[in-house]
């Protein structure tokens, strides 16, 4: 009896032990579970480990004509949760978070770009917000915007004393304000060229500054003013606090982006802007020996300026004062001279040449970069502690020998001969895209105006010849230099356009819904010849993309064909056209040309 009493003991022990190591590997599963995608979505990936848009094929492909012609469509494509409608994949902290990256946060590394690898892609639609609308167009768009297509309104009160935004009904309305020009960006503008003497108190400088960097700009109503005096801004913010602000921007129709000064040189070319701005930016600028002001240094061109504003209500704050004598040390010794200065607003000025650099005691810091290093190379590239100098000719030239703006949008600059490229070839290329471009609006002007279209992004920029040729339009274009091709985004910034350097086998550092026609030019063609997917490109495209928004997408006919299979699924089907263009210098082979509209849909 005994024998069988510890019998049924030991039955029971075993099936406690059981149940306690069935329950602990439930809990690991459950564990590692939530953390192998994004958001822990249950449908990112099926229970066989297929992509829910592709099936089970594997990630990146290299296909050739007849593979990309018998490859099996995706009848249909998942639609995300509604949590994920403002996901930017290569800046989300849940991802940093679930891959428990270690990250320096005083260095602002959990604002650079981290990217989900393949198998953690979300392969589906964004859907837009509930009650989204069509956008406000531009000029109008400047001045407001419909709160149901971003409804955040946190910025509004929390810089309600600075005039950033005020909600208003279904609206939310930009006075034009910021942290230093609580009065309008429009004076303030006006302010900085009567402080550098400029004609006319207009910051252009008769067309001789063109291009700006703004850093920290908030929702870039900067940006915004500067545009009616002939002046480009890249306005510049990283995803944080104020996570929306570049959202605001992009949906106003000015030129901006998300970045960081962080740890990686910002993604343009050395000497690109005659002008950077902070106001109050909340930028360590002396941090790690300056190195900041160093990165600034290196995309300012020759001569260019530098304007850093502060509240007047810091005049006196000594931890203020402190940190102006320390910048006013450093950029001495990097030999930038203050060329004016005005209550709380200082404006200093580059050298022209190298003559400066090589007058410093020896020693002296920050030292000279050497000359092995590539001040264009910055795609992952880290920041560096040292002054880039000029290359011979702008030393010799004491200047970038760029022509004003507007001419300077035709004329060859000098650095084509940097990459090969002839004024012959230049004018070229910038007289057939002219001719493209009217081929492409006499292909869509049966559904569309020129007048609807704001946010532009040339995908392959090449010289930027496809954005010359929109100058007379009321539109702005974001030029994408390739890794591959990178050197020439610094010929597209010495025509007065802007760009940035991008991988497009990475998703791109935008929030959804942000630009109105996308072309790309041997965009896939080129993303087939590396082995990266040509569905997560597809998928990307339609995330940064608005509802009615259009894609131009020129290519070899293999490509065009599978891409048009694809348009149901993709929901770009409102109105489709394909025709074959005609051969030009370009043209490196047959091509065909496919111009789609994205349907407005909900989830």
């Amino acid at each position: 009896m005994r024998q069988k009493s510890d019998q049924l003991r030991s039955s029971k022990l075993i099936t406690y032990l059981l149940l306690i190591v069935i329950l602990f590997l439930g809990l690991l599963c459950l564990y590692y579970g939530s953390s192998f995608a994004p958001g822990s979505d249950p449908e990112s990936l099926r229970r066989d480990g297929s992509d829910p848009v592709l099936g089970s094929l594997p990630g990146p492909q290299h296909f050739d004509d007849d593979s990309l012609q018998n490859l099996e469509l995706p009848r249909t494509i998942p639609i995300c949760d509604m949590k994920y409608s403002e996901l930017i994949p290569c800046l989300d902290r849940e991802l940093i978070y679930q891959l428990r990256l270690k990250l320096n946060l005083s260095l602002m590394e959990h604002y650079e770009r981290h990217c989900p690898p393949p198998q953690r892609r979300l392969n589906c639609l964004i859907p837009p917000p509930a009650a989204y609308k069509i956008p406000i167009r531009w000029p109008e768009s400047r001045d407001e915007v419909w709160k149901a297509n971003i409804p955040h309104t946190h910025l509004a009160s929390e810089k309600s004393d600075q005039n950033w935004m005020v909600v208003k009904g279904d609206k939310i309305n930009f006075p034009g304000g910021g942290t230093h020009f609580h009065y309008g960006a429009d004076k303030y503008i006006v302010s900085l060229a009567r402080m550098l003497k400029f004609p006319n108190d207009k910051l252009h400088n008769g067309g001789n500054l063109r291009n700006v960097l703004d850093v920290g700009c908030g929702v870039a109503s900067f940006g915004a003013y500067l545009l009616q005096h002939s002046t480009i801004a890249m306005s510049l913010a990283p995803n944080d606090v104020h996570e929306n602000q570049i959202q605001f921007a992009l949906e106003r129709g000015i030129p901006s982006t998300l970045g960081v000064l962080g740890t990686k040189r910002l993604p343009y070319p050395s000497r690109s802007f005659e002008l950077a701005h902070c106001s109050r930016c909340r930028i360590d600028w002396l941090q790690r020996d300056g190195i900041l002001l160093l990165e600034l240094d290196r995309v300012l061109r020759p001569g260019g300026y530098f304007v850093y504003s502060s509240p007047e209500a810091y005049a006196k704050d000594p931890e203020n004062q402190r940190i102006g004598n320390a910048m006013h040390d450093l950029l001495k010794r990097m030999c930038w001279r203050v060329a004016s200065k005005k209550d709380q607003t200082v404006i200093w000025q580059k050298p022209t040449s190298n003559g400066c650099y090589l007058k410093r005691e020896p020693g002296t810091q920050p030292p000279l970069c050497s000359s092995e290093d590539d001040a264009d190379g910055v795609w992952n590239v880290q920041m560096k502690a040292c002054i880039s100098q000029y290359s011979a000719q702008m030393h010799r030239e004491k200047g970038t020998g760029l022509v004003p703006w507007p001419q300077r949008l035709i004329t060859p600059p000098p650095r084509l001969e940097d990459i090969g490229v002839s004024p012959e070839e230049f004018h070229e290329d910038t007289r057939i895209w002219k001719f493209r471009v009217n081929e492409y609006w006499k292909q869509m002007k049966s559904v569309v105006r020129k007048s609807y279209f704001r946010n532009v992004m040339d995908m392959n920029a090449n010289l930027g010849g496809f954005a010359a040729a929109l100058k007379d339009t009321d539109v702005w274009v974001m030029n994408v230099a390739p890794v591959t091709i990178s050197t020439r985004l610094k010929i597209i910034y010495d025509r007065g356009l802007i760009g940035t350097v991008h991988d497009w086998c990475e998703s791109f550092s935008t929030y959804p819904r942000t630009y109105d026609l996308l072309h790309a030019w041997a965009v896939f063609s080129e993303l087939e010849e590396r082995g990266c997917s040509t569905e997560d490109l597809l998928v990307e495209m339609d995330r940064i993309l608005r509802p009615e928004a259009f894609v131009i997408i020129r290519d070899k006919p293999s490509i065009i064909s599978y891409i048009q299979k694809s348009l149901p699924a993709l929901k770009w089907d409102r109105w489709v056209s394909e025709v074959e263009p005609s051969t030009d210098a370009l043209s490196v082979s047959e091509e065909r040309v496919l111009i789609a509209r994205k349907k407005l849909w909900s989830n």
